[in-house]
């Protein structure tokens, strides 16, 4: 059964744990890709770094299919659309911490087609592993 994808789970996730730990949360966004509304004023070698803490935007949602939020650029307001897709990371303005994407996303966590998928024990069902 495919799943959908686990960019925007994750991204509200490290954007509570981000916020919760008193850290600036930033997205870092492939400008680039269709249906990104961003200032392109800001964009550089296609891609733009945007502050999405609870004091620096109006209205944050992060959607399952967009981010959207309302923001000031060099005092001028502004309407910010994101689609998931073109997220690239999230991660914590103070220390760098957080999580970086692919740019091209498969099928919401499946192996790539040409990859067989792990063996699963007797009974058929799913295994965890820790990966460090």
């Amino acid at each position: 059964m495919e799943m959908s994808s686990n960019r925007p789970y994750l991204i509200r996730a490290m954007w509570e744990w981000i916020s919760d730990n008193g850290m600036t949360p930033h997205l870092l966004v492939d400008a680039e890709q269709p249906g990104v509304e961003v200032p392109h004023q800001f964009v550089e070698d296609g891609r733009i770094v945007l502050n999405v803490s609870g004091n620096a935007v109006l209205n944050l949602d992060l959607g399952n299919d967009y981010i959207s939020f309302g923001a000031r650029f060099s005092g001028t307001p502004m309407d910010v659309l994101i689609p998931v897709e073109a997220v690239l990371g999230i991660y914590a303005r103070e220390n760098g911490q957080g999580m970086l994407f692919p740019e091209e996303e498969g099928d919401g966590g499946s192996p790539p087609d040409d990859e067989p998928e792990p063996p699963r024990p007797s009974g058929d069902r799913p295994t965890l592993k820790v990966v460090k």
